[in-house]
């Protein structure tokens, strides 16, 4: 395994880490989230500069789009909940009240 591959893998194994363990606020499981994208992203262009092939060129550029999109979602509930309950924390948040 070359360096290049094991800071891709470790990338994502401490973000995966950050987001099982630092679950107090919202906006750090989001960064979190965020880095295990932004990891996945490198390691799929890497991945396709690689490999050399013309058909997977365009996965990263969807993989990133799905990204945007996460982390807009995910900025939409981070402003909404604050609105609503006060404050980012993921204690305050519970799914099974209306």
């Amino acid at each position: 395994m070359s360096p290049l591959h094991l800071s891709f893998y470790s990338a994502f194994i401490f973000s995966g880490l950050g987001l099982a363990f630092h679950r107090t606020h919202l906006v750090s499981a989001l960064l979190c989230l965020e880095s295990m994208m932004l990891s996945m992203f490198v390691g799929l262009s890497m991945w396709s500069i690689e490999t050399q092939t013309p058909s997977f060129t365009m996965v990263p550029i969807l993989m990133l789009t799905f990204s945007a999109c996460e982390a807009g979602t995910g900025l939409a509930i981070l402003v909404a909940s604050t609105r609503t309950h006060g404050s980012d924390h993921l204690h305050n948040l519970n799914l099974l009240q209306c």
